[in-house]
């Protein structure tokens, strides 16, 4: 299967998120590393897997996930 891989400032300009928005506030708490993104080569550069993240922002939390968060 084929992904489309995005810098931070390709993907913020798909889901209309500021690149800071998704580096402080989604990354590690919305989108996971190995799931959503990866660090090609062990390096620093983060890579969004395009169709990963699509699909969860089509899908939402679940409820239960937001209150597993809060507890």
């Amino acid at each position: 299967m084929a992904h489309t891989y995005l810098t931070t400032e390709e993907l913020s300009s798909r889901i209309k998120y500021d690149a800071r928005t998704i580096r402080q506030c989604l990354k590690d708490a919305v989108l996971f590393e190995g799931v959503h993104y990866i660090r090609p080569f062990g390096g620093r550069k983060i890579l969004y897997i395009w169709e990963r993240v699509e699909e969860s922002m089509l899908e939402g939390a679940a409820a239960h996930d937001l209150i597993g968060h809060l507890e």
